[in-house]
């Protein structure tokens, strides 16, 4: 046992912090001064290494000088532009157009993954004989064949076309989040046809061999086909034509026509309790695919400020001419998978609900509406995001879930 008469208190005291911060410099000093031995040899490099250190002695810092040049200096808010800007497409601030930014913030608050959804409902209703009609059946097959390849065409065109020909930082920061929400909408797809137990090859075929699904498919497709090849460049008013059209088809037709009918159908039969598992990854598409419309629309309108002589009366007439040919694409989808009355509609109040809203696309783009009196027959569509809200949030998150970090606790 410690005797604390015979303990040596000089040598247990502590030293005074100075004397302690003096001795470890002085051990530091010392350490540093310390010759290296000589006979210390530097790492043998490899053939690699010293092929790779030829390479940067000999790199030639000319080439792309003249790019450079063109891209020197801080961007201003007026050198922006959506087309043909020669402003450096790194430097994302100032902004120009603070609408895109937003809905990019918008859209990464709005994330969401397919598997959080529960599809256990849904599997024992379509295993069960008498769960589901066989037209009820045929609606779910043939929306998911047309919706798991459609969102992977929008994303082609997003990332081989339009990200390349849209000359703006933000609005190509968008573009890159609308991309990755179209790959979980094809995730989500293929998550509802595994769940289900599909016949995969015929759902994701369907493209190709059922008329009403590869007509639209194949509409789509001549829209993007010339603007997806490497070579194109815009700068003319031929080439800048040509990715308007590619935008309005795909903005206004592909995501704000050819969802309808198959959003609508799905949408229904969650509101009678039916392949509600199903529904709710709808739900969180369409809240995705509003989103992406709405950024389209923008972006055709800025183009068109920015460039007025683009959009002269054939480009008008043009631009016309195709929703009026997807709004008919669609009611041929209508009237093939809904051949006798379903889930409270029917082909012929779709093709109305179709005609309300191609005049909405039309209008939306400055054009004149084309059905005169077109209601909608459908007003739970319109709220269908309000709906939501009656959700149990512990059975299931409410669709306008937000991240955390996006959050306001005030």
């Amino acid at each position: 046992m410690l005797n604390w008469d015979e303990y040596d208190e000089t040598k247990a005291a502590p030293k005074p912090q100075q004397e302690v911060r003096q001795e470890v410099s002085e051990s530091v000093s010392e350490e540093t001064q310390e010759p290296v031995e000589e006979n210390f040899m530097p790492v043998e490099s490899g053939d690699r290494a010293k092929q790779a250190k030829d390479a940067i002695q000999d790199l030639d810092t000319k080439e792309g000088e003249e790019e450079l040049e063109v891209l020197a200096g801080r961007v201003q808010v007026d050198d922006k532009a959506m087309i043909n800007c020669r402003a450096d497409l790194n430097q994302l601030v100032p902004f120009k157009y603070d609408w895109a930014w937003q809905k990019y913030l918008d859209g990464s608050a709005n994330h969401w993954m397919p598997q959080e959804i529960n599809m256990t409902t849904d599997i024992a209703l379509w295993k069960s004989d008498d769960g589901l009609t066989e037209d009820e059946r045929t609606i779910v097959m043939r929306n998911l064949g047309f919706f798991s390849t459609a969102d992977s065409l929008v994303a082609n065109n997003l990332v081989l076309a339009i990200y390349r020909l849209i000359t703006n930082p933000e609005c190509r920061q968008y573009i890159l989040r609308q991309s990755f929400e179209e790959a979980i909408h094809t995730h989500a797809y293929q998550y509802c046809i595994e769940s289900l137990g599909m016949d995969e090859g015929e759902i994701f075929n369907m493209y190709r061999e059922i008329p009403s699904v590869a007509k639209k498919a194949s509409w789509g497709l001549k829209y993007t086909k010339e603007i997806s090849d490497p070579g194109f460049v815009t700068g003319t008013d031929e080439t800048d034509k040509k990715l308007l059209k590619n935008l309005i088809a795909f903005y206004c037709v592909l995501e704000g026509i050819f969802f309808y009918c198959g959003f609508t159908q799905i949408l229904s039969m969650g509101r009678r309790n039916k392949m509600t598992g199903t529904a709710e990854q709808f739900q969180y598409i369409l809240r995705d695919e509003s989103m992406h419309l709405n950024f389209g629309i923008d972006m055709i309108n800025q183009i068109k400020i920015e460039n007025p002589h683009l959009w002269d009366e054939q480009m008008r007439q043009e631009a016309a001419q195709m929703i009026l040919e997807g709004t008919e694409l669609e009611v041929q989808y209508a009237k093939d998978t809904m051949p006798r009355g379903i889930l409270g509609m029917n082909a012929n109040m779709m093709e109305e609900y179709l005609q309300f809203i191609a005049n909405r696309r039309l209008v939306q783009i400055g054009l004149e509406e084309e059905f005169e009196g077109a209601t909608n027959p459908f007003p739970w569509m319109s709220e269908i995001m309000d709906l939501r809200k009656e959700k149990n949030f512990f059975e299931t998150r409410v669709i306008e879930y937000q991240t955390g970090g996006a959050l306001s606790w005030d």
